[in-house]
């Protein structure tokens, strides 16, 4: 059987709907899978060996255009190319109703979240079977279980994301250990002090890891400047793309980072991972991994120094 998953943005919804693509596989090896995402994040589910087939959209870039012809002809081509084919089930796990249209524009019976369990309850307007899923759960398991309950499997298999780091092989990075520092975020209260970073990025060099910044747009470049130019040897990573990201941050010997989709990309790779939260509650959508990963801090409540430093020390071991 052929399915599709649907789940577009932001990249942490991504990252934490790449277990349903290993749950399917394991309860069905033979189905064949698809997943339509936005175009910026295509990369990510792309190092998932079980999907058939990424299928881009472009929301975010079309509505800043909307008017415009080509975003029209754009929109037709991937109508054609979505309704091309037969789908046994269409599942979306965003729960939004532009994932809910995307659905539509699909061939086969559209799953999703009941319009109580739905982030927007007028999207469970486009299925055609729903399901209520606990709103307090992790999502990582919000996304499993609803797959789970649409395809009648079991909600207790092993967690695996699936990801494959792609090989390493950056003529700036210096040979040995390094950590990588996710200081950017979407959001001015989920940042984390400078003075933090650079006191964390000390102790990174003082234990002999190479601490690196990457970034995304220029103030936060700026900011990595900032950083890098009060800890001695601390490195800014050249911009990379998203893929590019995923193969060094997959080789780190440490990640430390605020809530963001590349320090949620950290965990699911398998890489120890810190992070750290100021705003919003990681018990729904703090680093869920398998390997070495802690959450610290809370809404209102950023951890500090001290405590990071220590996370460091029991995440690396003496």
């Amino acid at each position: 059987m052929r399915l599709l998953l649907v789940k577009t943005s932001s990249l942490g919804d991504v990252i934490h709907n790449l277990p349903v693509v290993s749950d399917l596989k394991r309860q069905f090896p033979d189905a064949v899978i698809d997943w339509c995402v936005e175009e910026a994040f295509a990369d990510i589910p792309r190092l998932h060996p079980a999907l058939a087939e990424v299928i881009p959209v472009a929301v975010r870039r079309w509505r800043k255009a909307l008017f415009s012809g080509a975003t029209w002809r754009e929109i037709g081509a991937f109508r054609r190319n979505l309704g091309g084919k037969n789908y046994a089930a269409v599942l979306d796990t965003q729960g939004l109703i532009k994932s809910g249209l995307i659905t539509f524009f699909a061939k086969g019976p559209c799953l999703g979240y009941a319009a109580e369990a739905a982030r927007e309850p007028l999207a469970s307007w486009f299925y055609d079977r729903t399901f209520v899923i606990p709103p307090n759960a992790h999502a990582v398991e919000r996304n499993r279980w609803l797959s789970a309950a649409a395809f009648d499997y079991p909600v207790d298999l092993p967690l695996d994301y699936g990801l494959l780091a792609p090989a390493a092989n950056f003529s700036w990075l210096p040979a040995g250990r390094y950590a990588v520092l996710l200081t950017a975020t979407s959001r001015d209260d989920k940042l984390w002090e400078e003075e933090r970073w650079i006191a964390v990025a000390r102790h990174l060099t003082e234990r002999g890891l190479t601490p690196v910044l990457p970034w995304g747009v220029a103030s936060e470049r700026e900011r990595a400047e900032r950083v890098a130019a009060a800890s001695a040897g601390t490195l800014i990573a050249p911009p990379l793309s998203l893929r590019e990201l995923a193969a060094f941050i997959g080789h780190a010997e440490l990640a430390v980072g605020v809530d963001t989709g590349l320090t949620h990309l950290a965990a699911a790779l398998g890489v120890p991972t810190i992070a750290l939260y100021a705003a919003t509650d990681p018990a729904l959508t703090g680093v869920y991994g398998t390997r070495n990963f802690r959450n610290l801090g809370w809404p209102g409540r950023a951890p500090g120094v001290e405590e990071v430093i220590a996370a460091i020390a029991q995440t690396l071991h003496p």
